[in-house]
């Protein structure tokens, strides 16, 4: 029997991809890598490690929660390619530490490496049966082992009969670890292969570097947490490679809060909105921008009949339609409750012919996409303001907006989200907040990243709104355009997530209730950090 190449004295790598701004690997990028020399490893090598790392990965959890209990075995299902192998070494790994573990493989393994992994699994006395058991309560574990990155047509017959029965068991009971990828996920995009089933899991061991599709669309939900199984090999990054989104990315843009400061340090924000009986959501925003830091904060309302001042938040200027200069403006965020009529038009575009940073969103994005001036506008303001250099504009599209900018429907922008931001940000010279299950931003310059925070608590009225604040703030602080829209995507969605934790979501969160929550993580994580550094 063959050893692990991984010794029992150094166990295997796993990372947390947490506050980590990994390189995210399509499936293209992995076999360019690979065709490029491969890795210069011995046959066997790869796939012992996974399992290994796999095996090590429960052993861990299972010294913390006793999970890994004698009565109650780990069932393994394995596909007949390489991921298969994978289970098959995992199986064998455990057997040897003692666990009972036992493998359904419903067809033979047939490349080599997974041969020699059935072998090592029958050497350590690991049963493997062709077919399920009628019940899989009994078993404490379940690994999904069918198939991996390579997988290019829908799960069904036996493989969807077991993915669909190994993803009810994640949704009743937990405790479903997938290999490398959930089986039926397409790891570049986060959807569902071909429309057809797929593993829901618990948790993701994934092996060499993390994938977009992860933290995409449905495979944030069909992943659960993932953790990086690096496999001991040091993938170089290409160049086009996204980014997880974190901290280490954006941080030391945020500009000092020096004892010297004043108002005027933190810039001026204006958030252009709220036509008649629409006003809720640019004060929303502008909500937002005060708690994100902004020294001050207006509110230019194209509508009638709103109020004279924000009772809550007296801090904030409410103007009448037509009665803010914006000259003296450092931000615009334009869009938030604007409507389509006239008045909108014309307010969008007296803010495009502005040279202050802008932000436009919601209406004001839908106005661009059906009024072919506004877009024009829109691209002399690049070539104006950015020959060549930093273009101070962000777009926060939804997929369905995204679609109208684009000439497109959503099922294509959610079949490529990062293809789409790419392609918005090319046309529109601006950086591209492409919201979602797992926001992109992406750059004219190449530059993109996927965004790891928020939930379903997120799914109520106002909460772009409120991210559009928060975004207007960063860029009247002086933050650049990416920086800005990378900062304010993850402190929106963790905000989500740290109210969720005490109890406050995910069903009922209000979007009124996240600008607060954000300034306890600006100064929680941010400004410390800063002084640190300093």
């Amino acid at each position: 029997m063959t050893d692990s190449p991984v010794s029992p004295g150094h166990p295997p790598q796993l990372l947390s991809p947490n506050d980590r701004p990994l390189p995210l690997f399509t499936v293209a990028q992995l076999r360019e890598l690979e065709a490029r020399g491969g890795h210069g490893l011995p046959a066997h090598t790869l796939m012992a490690r996974a399992g290994a790392a796999s095996a090590h990965y429960l052993l861990e959890r299972a010294a913390h929660d006793g999970s890994l209990a004698a009565e109650r075995p780990v069932w393994i299902a394995a596909g007949p390619g390489n991921n298969g192998g994978d289970a098959l070494v995992l199986a064998a790994r455990l057997r040897q530490a003692g666990i009972a573990a036992e493998v359904c493989m419903p067809v033979e393994v047939g490349t080599d490496d997974a041969r020699w992994a059935l072998d090592e699994a029958r050497a350590a006395g690991v049963p493997v049966f062709h077919a399920p058991p009628a019940s899989l309560d009994a078993f404490g574990w379940l690994v999904d082992g069918l198939f991996g990155i390579g997988l290019a047509r829908p799960l069904d017959g036996v493989f969807g009969e077991l993915a669909s029965r190994i993803a009810l068991r994640a949704s009743t009971h937990g405790r479903v670890l997938a290999l490398d990828v959930p089986s039926g996920l397409d790891c570049d995009t986060g959807n569902v292969v071909g429309g057809g089933a797929a593993v829901r899991a618990t948790e993701t061991v994934t092996f060499l570097g993390a994938k977009p599709g992860l933290y995409m669309t449905q495979g944030r939900d069909l992943a659960g947490a993932v953790i990086v199984a690096p496999l001991g090999v040091d993938l170089p990054a290409p160049a086009d490679a996204a980014r997880l989104n974190a901290p280490a990315l954006f941080a030391s843009q945020f500009p000092a809060r020096a004892f010297a400061s004043h108002k005027g340090t933190f810039g001026s924000l204006a958030v252009v909105g709220g036509d008649t009986g629409m006003c809720g959501a640019p004060i929303l925003a502008a909500r937002a921008a005060l708690h994100t830091g902004a020294g001050k904060v207006h509110v230019a309302l194209i509508g009638e009949g709103a109020p004279p001042y924000d009772p809550p938040y007296p801090e904030l200027m409410l103007h009448p339609p037509g009665t803010l200069a914006f000259d003296a403006i450092d931000a615009l965020a334009v869009g938030c409750g604007m409507g389509h009529g006239e008045r909108a038009a014309a307010a969008l575009a007296k803010t495009l012919a502005c040279d202050a940073a802008l932000l436009v969103d919601a209406d004001g994005l839908n106005l661009i996409a059906s009024d072919r001036a506004l877009a024009d506008a829109l691209a002399a303001r690049s070539a104006r303001n950015a020959p060549g250099g930093e273009q101070r504009c962000v777009l926060t599209p939804h997929p369905l907006e995204a679609a109208r900018l684009l000439g497109c429907d959503t099922a294509q922008i959610q079949g490529d989200r990062l293809g789409a931001a790419r392609a918005l940000a090319t046309r529109f010279s601006a950086t591209v907040v492409l919201k979602g299950a797992g926001t992109v931003i992406a750059t004219p310059d190449g530059r993109s990243a996927v965004n790891p925070t928020g939930s379903a608590a997120l799914a109520t009225g106002g909460t772009g709104d409120v991210l559009g604040g928060i975004i207007g703030a960063l860029l009247a602080q002086c933050l650049p355009s990416y920086e800005a829209a990378l900062a304010g995507v993850y402190l929106h969605g963790l905000a989500a997530d740290t109210l969720t934790a005490s109890g406050a979501g995910p069903a009922g969160l209000t979007a009124g209730e996240l600008a607060p929550a954000v300034r306890r993580l600006l100064n929680r994580l941010i400004y410390p950090a800063r002084a640190e550094a300093s």
